[in-house]
């Protein structure tokens, strides 16, 4: 009987914010029209949505790769377990590291993919979820391991792809703000490190590069999505992934960054209107991974400097890459165009991982030709 009156009361609680909500938005809709203002409801209920996504659901396979459910977003936890579980399984063509620790003390895992060679090959990095609410990101590098694995003995392309190449894949570049958008805020844009002088948390782990530090298109204040941070490289994560480049910057040919959402792909520069200077070169592998990728679904995206393309940001990761050296700097603005923006459903992760998975391919296959960076010019950047 106290069971019944619990549920009783939750109904009649759930059914009071209905009403409140019904109350809310058609104060809003009343709002609009008296301001003869346009608009149109992309989405009636947010909150259902986002449960769609985080709700603990039988279909969500968790702990055997075999069952491994490559068509739902993952929280972080299940996305390390599985890095273990591929390291664990395919020895031959995966190998696991960590770079170093987030702010909260979480390991950065990267996996290594490709045969292993005595001699140095050349080397793609690619990194997802740097921003913490674009899901998106961190399911598609998963889709990139799956199939590079699972199709390395029957298509010709992976396997001579995996065979001159190494690829270094970093499923959740920002694992703190990940975490935080599972737990707490869908929509978490930051990082989580916290500030000395204000109460709000985090910085935008693309505007914390050593390029152009917080000039146009980066914030100073600490309360805004895109604050550059206290300095460049403040933020651990950002400070570990530059150190391995770095290190790394012989090797590493190819940076790309997967972002959601506008359905586009950029590269430098970010931070000011110009073009760079192995233009032709870059802008023939955009045209051929657009193109790629147009092949799978029909789905059209935009390509060219980032600044021109998007928008004018300083700060950012791809401008840094290429300053570095690394000639063929991109970032992917996955999608869609602003329907479900950051709420991607999970029907579209299959058909968004597949087409973006032959744009990546057809970069990673320009990178056996030859493209280099004019270096005397980096002193003007």
């Amino acid at each position: 009987m106290a069971a019944k009156q619990r549920r009783s009361n939750l109904s009649q609680q759930h059914g009071g914010r209905s009403r409140e909500m019904q109350r809310h938005t058609t104060t809003t809709h009343t709002h609009l029209q008296r301001e003869n203002i346009d608009y149109r409801v992309f989405i009636s209920d947010l909150q259902r949505e986002i449960q769609k996504q985080t709700g603990s659901r039988s279909s969500r396979k968790r702990r055997s790769e075999a069952q491994y459910d490559y068509e739902v977003y993952h929280s972080l936890d299940e996305i390390q377990s599985w890095m273990f579980e591929m390291n664990r399984t395919h020895s031959d063509l995966v190998d696991m590291f960590s770079v170093g620790k987030s702010y909260e003390g979480r390991p950065l895992y990267v996996l290594q993919i490709g045969k292993r060679s005595r001699q140095q090959k050349k080397a793609v990095w690619i990194d997802c979820g740097v921003h913490a609410r674009e899901w998106i990101g961190p399911a598609f590098c998963q889709w990139f391991v799956k199939e590079a694995i699972n199709s390395y003995q029957y298509d010709s392309v992976t396997r001579r792809l995996l065979n001159q190449l190494s690829f270094y894949i970093m499923p959740v570049f920002n694992v703190d703000g990940y975490h935080f958008s599972w737990t707490t805020d869908r929509f978490w844009r930051k990082t989580r490190s916290k500030n000395h002088k204000f109460h709000c948390r985090g910085t935008d782990a693309n505007r914390n590069w050593k390029v152009k530090w917080c000039e146009e298109g980066a914030s100073s204040h600490p309360c805004d999505d895109t604050y550059c941070g206290p300095f460049p490289e403040s933020e651990p994560e950002v400070k570990a992934v530059a150190k391995f480049l770095r290190k790394n910057r012989k090797r590493v040919k190819a940076y790309i960054s997967i972002h959601a959402y506008a359905q586009m792909l950029l590269y430098p520069y970010s931070y000011k209107y110009a073009t760079i200077p192995n233009f032709s070169c870059v802008e023939s592998a955009a045209h051929s991974a657009v193109s790629a990728l147009y092949s799978a679904y029909g789905v059209r995206y935009r390509y060219g400097p980032a600044s021109t393309t998007l928008y004018v940001s300083s700060g950012s990761s791809i401008d840094w890459a290429y300053r570095n050296g690394i000639s063929y700097a991109f970032a992917f603005e996955l999608r869609d165009t602003g329907y479900y923006g950051f709420l991607l459903p999970e029907s579209l992760i299959s058909p968004t991982c597949t087409e973006t998975l032959r744009a990546v391919k057809a970069i990673a296959s320009g990178l056996l030709k030859k493209c280099e960076v004019d270096k005397d010019t980096f002193p003007y950047i």
